[in-house]
């Protein structure tokens, strides 16, 4: 290893140990930016070092539970694996991860390296991992200050993909979007999707990002929405069509309140709350197959697997169920709220709104969520927080739901779990989700002071 790289290294070591002992964050992306500027070069240095196999996964929405999915799976099979577990997927985030796993001599100890890669950031990213294999989850709408409309990131993503053309990429192909790119890249892809209607109409939702043929550009004819513009499509004017895909889901059921499906002959019996997650799981496995690793005891793992990802998680709170959901976008949103309408005892809802740099200061696209459904949801009491609480309480006035505001998230999370429903769903977008998740767990553990 190069002297720079070394030192790189150590400076970066130093700069996470006194972030934690001033107790001024978790350290998992400054160490990035210090080691990035001493050794330009550093990223590819570390990435040359994995022994076997690097893996990227990006996208809109999935990409964080279905980065753990594969990282879950090759540690099954006794691989050792480097992956940006806390979701600092952005190009400092992901030296950090790189630089803190090494031994005092800087080497890494890694047969695999599963690395989730903000789309914006995959530019500069992907030429220096040059992974194996790339996975997209699907590409939608997402902080529009960051991301611009959609086009922008499929070109982002695009010009990234064509930057290492021997990597092979796993596509969604139920996803126009994800399947065009595929396709223009020139990259060779292997493709999964689900060819049963098993998304709701609270789901579907009227949220399209493209439903024009990418090739001649005439309106696209669908068999069936799953959600979004996902789904069994064709142009009725050229050839272009969703593809049979590699890999997909069969005789999917909701037993209780997850879901069972075939999978290339396996049954499974997840652990999986939403239709969503069937996807996570297909896009892990597909991937792990084109690399010919980590699936042979992957029944027994996913069957385990926790897909909360501390994004689903569920507390008991003075006797109250509490689910904690994030929902960052208008898809993710519209799955959380098809959730929720699944439950019909009553309930209460708690819907925080922030708009910090990590969430995106434009919340316009609230108003693509339909939140008319959340009338008929059951709900003893709907109460907005966060930053933009009272541009979440307009949007659901907009749809005659009524609601309340609080500026103390602990207080009525309290009072919900005292004197509601004792079914409680809390709903925040990014900057609210592990600071909510904290709080959640003490108040499971008694501590209700403030």
């Amino acid at each position: 290893m190069r002297l720079r790289s070394r030192i790189a290294i150590r400076f970066a070591k130093i700069t996470s140990g006194l972030i934690r002992l001033m107790k001024r964050g978790s350290g998992v992306t400054l160490p990035g930016y210090v080691a990035r500027r001493i050794d330009p070069g550093i990223l590819r240095e570390m990435a040359g070092q994995v022994r076997e196999k690097t893996i990227v996964t990006m996208g809109t929405n999935g990409k964080t539970t279905t980065n753990a999915i594969l990282c879950r799976a090759l540690e099954t099979e006794g691989k050792k694996v480097i992956i940006n577990r806390t979701g600092a997927n952005m190009l400092n985030g992901i030296i950090s991860a790189f630089v803190l796993a090494t031994d005092r001599r800087g080497r890494l100890d890694a047969d695999y390296a599963c690395i989730e890669v903000d789309e914006i950031s995959s530019v500069g990213v992907l030429p220096e991992l040059r992974p194996d294999c790339a996975l997209l989850t699907n590409i939608s709408r997402d902080q529009l200050d960051r991301f611009g409309e959609v086009d922008i990131t499929y070109n982002k993503l695009l010009t990234a993909v064509r930057s290492v053309p021997d990597t092979t990429l796993i596509i969604n192909c139920d996803d126009i979007l994800s399947y065009s790119l595929a396709e223009e890249s020139g990259n060779r892809f292997s493709a999964y999707g689900i060819s049963e209607q098993i998304f709701d109409d609270i789901s579907r939702s009227e949220i399209r990002e493209s439903i024009f043929c990418r090739k001649c550009g005439k309106k696209l004819e669908y068999d069936f929405f799953h959600y979004g513009q996902l789904g069994i499509y064709h142009c009725p004017n050229c050839e272009f069509a969703r593809p049979e895909p590699d890999f997909t889901a069969n005789n999917i059921e909701m037993k209780g309140e997850v879901y069972s499906f075939e999978l290339d002959g396996m049954q499974i019996d997840s652990t999986a709350r939403t239709p969503y997650n069937i996807y996570n799981t297909l896009s892990a496995y597909t991937a792990l197959k084109a690399l010919g690793a980590g699936y042979t005891k992957f029944k027994e793992m996913i069957e385990a697997f926790d897909y909360g990802n501390n994004r689903e998680s569920i507390f008991m709170i003075d006797g109250a169920r509490v689910q904690l959901h994030l929902a960052k976008n208008p898809i993710g949103f519209q799955q959380k709220i098809s959730l929720v309408l699944k439950d019909e005892a009553p309930k209460d809802i708690i819907i925080q709104i922030n708009d910090t740099a990590q969430d995106g200061r434009d919340i316009s696209w609230l108003w693509d969520v339909d939140f008319q459904y959340l009338a008929d949801s059951s709900a003893r009491r709907i109460i907005t927080a966060g930053t933009r609480r009272y541009d979440m309480g307009l949007r659901l006035k907009y749809e005659d739901v009524p609601c309340e505001t609080t500026t103390d998230l602990r207080a009525s999370v309290i009072d919900c779990a005292r004197t509601g429903t004792k079914n409680l769903y809390v709903i925040v977008n990014y900057s609210g989700l592990y600071r909510t998740n904290h709080m959640l767990s003490e108040l499971e553990k008694g501590v209700t002071d403030q």
